[in-house]
This record gives C-alpha cells, structure tokens and sequence, in this order.
C-alpha cells in the first residue's frame, strides 16, 4: 500500500474501476481489505488514517456469538481475528461449561497493538490507497447508479461502487448529562453533510444511540481485594491461520456495584439525557447504561463490574459495566461509591451518543441499496452494535461492491447473485437475513440464539464450512487456501479412521468403562458421545487418536455430540432450501394478490423479499398469507417474469414446528 495520498487518484488507479470505502473502523476495514483481495482498485477515505482500526468502546472482541462471526470472518480470509490474535492480552472460551454449539471465544485487547495490526495488515495490500478526508456528498448518473464520492473539500472521486461505514459519525452527537457536543467520538467531528444528503435522497432513516463507561486510572485503583478474572491456559487463538499467541497475557478485576451506588444513581436521573427527553434514539436492550439497569432491574443490589486494561503499557482501565451518560459530577460519585474505586481518577467521563442509521430493509442481500446501484452499507449505518457484527457487514459488502465491478471472475454483475451464505450456513447469513427482512428497532447485536441451525454452526467449524465458499467467490488468499487444503484432509481422515476402529461393550467394560452391555460394536466415533468416556477416554482406547491435531480431535468430538441432531438438523435445512428456492420476482405486483391484507401488501412492497423463505420471516407475515402468496406464484400467473423452479403440490412452504409428514401448504400454514 502507497503513502496516504490526498490527490484523488484520477490516473493511476483507473477512476472507472475505482471502489471507495468510507469509513477506517472495523467495517471500513474488512469492506476494503476483502474488496482489495478481490482485485479491485480501493480508496480508504477516513477523517484520520491514523485512527485506522481504533476500538472506540471496550478494547475486546469476540463473545457469544460475536466470537462466531470472527470465526466466519478469519475464514473469508478477513483480517479481525488475525488482529485480535496479534494484540489480545487475555483470550477466554465462554461457555466452556456447555456444548460446543453455544461457546463463544473472547479477547481483550491492547488498544494501541490492535490499531497497529489492523493498519499494518491493511498495508499488504498494494492495490489499497489510504486517503485522509470526509465523505460529504454523492455522486449519481442519469440512471440513479452511483458515479463517485465528495469530500468535504469539494474534491469528486469517481467511482462505479462505494461502501459507507460511518458507523457513529452519521449526524454524531455525545451527551453528558445536559451538554450535547456534535462528534462521532470524543474529538472527532462528525459526518453531518453525508447524513443530510441521504435524507434528502428520501431514504428510510431513524436515530440509534449506544454509549461508553469512564475510562479510569489503573494506577489509583485499589486492586488488592478484587477478584481476578484470569485468562485460559494456553490462550487459543481466533484466526485458523494462527498456531500459537506471543503476546503477553493479564488478569482483569472484578467489582460489583453497590447499595450507594444505586442511591446516588436514582437521586440523579433527573440529570440523566436517556430519561429527561433529551435522547431520542433507541439503545441496545442488551447492553444498557447503568442508569438502564438501575431502573429496569431495580430488584437487583448490584451489578457485576469488569475492570478490563487497555494495554500492557497503558493504565487506562475500561470499566465494562458502567456505560453512562450522566453528567459528570454524578459519575465521580458513581465511581466512588464502588468497592476498589473509592480513589481512583476518571481520566475521561463516559457518554451516550445518538447517530443517524438507515433502515436496513432497504438492502438487498449483498447490502447494497436497492434504490441506488452501486452504493452499499455496513456496520451501525445498518442498525447494528458491536465491532464484529460491523466488520461481518464490511467484509460482505466488501466482497458484493468488488463482485458488482466486475472482479468476481469477470461477467456481467447483474447476471451474477451477491455472495451472501444463507442462515443455514453461517451466523453472517442470520445477521444479514434479521436485517434486510426484519429491520432494526433497536441496535443489532448477535447472539447464538438468533440462529436455528446452531448445532451446525460452531465456531470451531467455521473454516469447513465456509473458506470453499470464499475460494469460490475470490476472496481467500493462496496461504490460506493450502492450509484449509490440509486441515480439511486431516478432518476428512479422522472422521473416516473414527469410524473404522471398533470396540465391543465388554472390551469397554474390562478397560474401566461403563457401558450398556448390548452386545453392539461401536466405532470410536460412537464412543467419543459418551459423556463418561469422550475425547480423553477414546485416546487412551486408540492411542493413535494423537497423530490428529488438537483441532481436530475437539471438531471430531463435536461432530459426534451432535450427530443424531445433526442428522434431524439437516432435514431442517433441506426444507428451508426448498423455501429459499422459491424466487419472487422483483417487479411481482402484491397488489394483485387479492387476499392479502394492506398491511401485509405495503410490507411485502417495501421489503421486496427475494424468495418466499424470506418473505416468510417479515415480521407480522400470516401462515394464511405466506400461502396466498405461494399459491399465487406457483399458480403460473407470474412463471412467465421469473424462474420458478417446479415444486411438488404437497410440499410446504416451511416445516411445520411438530414436523406433521406431507402436510399441504394450506393444511401447514392453517389455512
């Protein structure tokens, strides 16, 4: 990658095929490193390239379901987990206790190593220009397709294809109790300009908010009678291409809220901008404020604190559990009142902070608008929260923006679907599939319980199932196609040698196991289910098991938990395939379908769902209306303006919760 260049590259990168990312957080990050991988030619417009990969709440990534969407991000060859893997200091499995399925890997990290790795790995690529400066205004042909991007300067950059991933900076404004202070994070101006052309463009827009703790001086914290959250041993990395972390590892502490603590509080709400009125966007419900959870738990006496380092040589501390927006003076009194915080310094007060986001169902699935070719989003623009659901977003878009210039292979874009796995394949296809079909009320945020498919999609698999996905569209490098090569034949053999070697109930029995004696032989893959023996017995009974690596053996282990639920798992998955297979043309007139409600009718209208699995899941949609509208396309009315592949009369639309046989669609859905 070249010098930050302020020239507007008009010559040397061929302005026809010029794709601009707006934006250097973690969706500007992934949209422009995965649309480089493709082979096109990207700019990087952000205010400050050297805030490039800056983490501007909590100095971690990953969690439940978040660690998922890394997972799938490394193996699209995107670059947060190989960040992560470079900068975290203390890396966790939650969940260990419970089934693969639902653990999520986590890390902290060191602000500053992350910011460096990100910007570092982003130099690889040469065919990817920084260059510092605002997005201000659009640029659009005759047709409404976009032609180029213009910066607050007057500078026009043409373009065929550009990415927005502004995340809070879209119309930002911070709140600290009454004072309201135009910015997309602390002392950096916000995009006003942009927001106020894509409303003027007529686009569906609301307002979110999301917020931040102090940051505290570790050096005045009182750490001796704090519990330690202690990391695990050894760290286990994100990025399948990492074997081992280098980086030093810390301890966080923990403290807890206390009964002073709530009574300073409640007898300052009325400073409070998210209860007096002063806020008008809406919150994450899963991460609230701590005057949130004051109110809505009031029943609590105390809410657990993590003090988490922000770096190996930084003592600023993030205290995770205390996002607030009250003003000043009461969060000194706030701090003060919490075991281990009486003395310690707040070096920067926390705040709550409104944007503007954009209604994501006016995407298609490849998160390009719909009203403007050429233009897509990703990140908080959508309606989302959260580092990793923005860089899944970036890294989709990414891949799409690079696909509609025609870098997918060659071929024209609009003979070509938008890579976009579905819900069955990955939790990227969930978040995007909840987005374009149901919106977003409030902030987005991901958790395994979005997903039907779970057992499928774990995050120790998500390399098999999809880097051949990435391979096919274009966007996984050469070292990371040899090294799934060899992963996947490991996987491919362990399985196979698994369910060759065999063992009787009595040779189980004689080796101190206790089985059901049956009589039935069973294969090491069998044993590996049983909760007495799993993977640590069947090594002992097959001490070849250790020619396989760590990984394979906890996959392998995995696969044969879950094996009879997979098995009813992937009829589920077929029948959702059927559904998904179902194309609804894009000029398909609701208004013709006679027994449609107006409500259903503007929905259907306004979404134009791509195929009756999605326009099943619209919030709102009937089991009545779901077969108006499959009778109706099957009817032969509308074969003529899309291919409809032919479907058996019997067969439903989805399955049926109770999984009735051979129900027909107007028996399945109540008709």
């Amino acid at each position: 990658m070249g010098n930050i260049d302020t020239d507007s590259l008009k010559i040397s990168h061929h302005t026809e095929r010029n794709l601009v990312v707006v934006g250097g957080g973690h969706a500007g990050c992934e949209a422009a490193a995965a649309a480089a991988r493709m082979g096109a030619r990207v700019i990087l417009l952000t205010h400050n390239p050297a805030t490039i990969g800056e983490m501007s709440c909590n100095p971690a990534i990953g969690g439940l379901g978040k660690g998922h969407l890394v997972r799938e991000i490394d193996a699209l060859d995107g670059v947060m987990a190989r960040a992560i893997d470079r900068a975290g200091i203390q890396f966790k499995m939650l969940n260990r206790s419970k089934g693969p399925a639902v653990q999520g890997p986590r890390a902290q990290a060191d602000r500053r190593l992350y910011r460096q790795a990100m910007q570092e790995i982003l130099m690889e690529y040469d065919n990817l220009t920084l260059m510092a400066g605002a997005a201000a205004d659009l640029v659009l042909d005759r047709d409404g397709h976009l032609a180029g991007i213009v910066t607050e300067t007057g500078q026009t950059i043409p373009c065929r294809a550009a990415i927005i991933t502004t995340g809070t900076f879209l119309g930002g404004l911070i709140h600290i109790g009454t004072d309201k202070i135009p910015a997309g994070r602390v002392g950096e101006a916000p995009s006003m300009a942009l927001a106020q052309r894509l409303r003027a463009l007529g686009l569906p827009m609301g307002r979110l908010k999301t917020g931040t703790p102090p940051r505290l001086d570790g050096k005045t914290i009182d750490w001796s009678g704090l519990g330690k959250q202690i990391g695990d041993i050894p760290p286990q990395p994100f990025s399948f291409m990492t074997d081992v972390i280098t980086t030093p590892q810390i301890a966080c502490g923990i403290t807890a809220t206390t009964d002073k603590t709530h009574q300073v509080i409640q007898a300052n709400l009325h400073h409070a901008p998210l209860f007096s009125g002063q806020i008008e966007g809406i919150g994450p419900r899963y991460c609230p404020s701590i005057e949130d959870k004051i109110v809505r738990f009031a029943d609590k006496s105390s809410h657990q604190i993590f003090l988490e380092p922000e770096g190996l040589d930084d003592d600023t501390v993030y205290p995770n559990g205390i996002s607030t927006s009250l003003p000043k003076f009461v969060q000194d009194l706030v701090v003060a009142s919490i075991p281990g915080l009486e003395q310690a310094r707040i070096i920067r007060h926390g705040y709550a902070i409104e944007y503007d986001y954009l209604d994501p169902r006016a995407l298609h699935n490849g998160l390009g608008l719909k009203a403007i070719p050429g233009l897509f989003l990703a990140g908080q623009i959508n309606g989302t929260t959260g580092y990793e659901e923005a860089a899944g977003q970036g890294l989709v878009a990414g891949i799409n923006a690079a696909i509609s210039l025609g870098f997918d292979e060659g071929g024209a874009a609009e003979a070509k679907k938008w890579f976009s796995p579905d819900r069955t394949q990955s939790y990227l296809g969930v978040m995007i599939d909840d987005l374009i079909t149901k919106g977003a009320d409030e902030p987005y945020r991901m958790f395994t319980s979005r997903a039907e498919y779970r057992l499928r999609l774990r995050a120790d698999n998500a390399d098999l199932r999809l880097t051949p996905m990435g391979v096919t569209a274009g966007c996984v490098g050469t070292a990371r196609q040899q090294k799934f090569a060899a992963r996947a034949a490991e996987m491919a053999a362990a399985k196979t040698q698994s369910e060759q070697w065999r063992i009787s109930p009595s040779e189980l029995a004689r080796m101190g196991f206790e089985v059901r004696q049956d009589g039935i032989m069973r294969t090491a893959f069998d044993v590996l289910r049983l909760p007495n023996i799993g993977l640590d017995g069947v090594s002992k009974i097959w001490p070849e098991m250790a020619r396989y690596s760590e990984q394979t053996r906890q996959g392998l282990a995995a696969e044969s938990l879950y094996a009879t639920f997979l098995a009813r798992q992937d009829e589920d998955i077929a029948d959702f395939h059927q559904d998904e297979s179902l194309a609804l043309p894009p000029d398909l007139d609701f208004a013709a379908i006679g027994s449609l409600s107006t409500e259903i009718r503007e929905k259907l209208t306004r979404i134009r769902p791509a195929n009756l699995g999605a326009a099943a899941r619209i919030p709102g949609m009937t089991p009545a209306a779901v077969t108006a509208l499959l009778r109706y396309v099957e009817s032969g009315r509308v074969r003529d303006r899309a291919a409809v592949p032919a479907r058996a009369p019997d067969r439903a639309p989805t399955r049926a919760p109770d999984r009735a046989p051979d129900h027909s669609p107007a028996q399945k859905w109540g008709t």
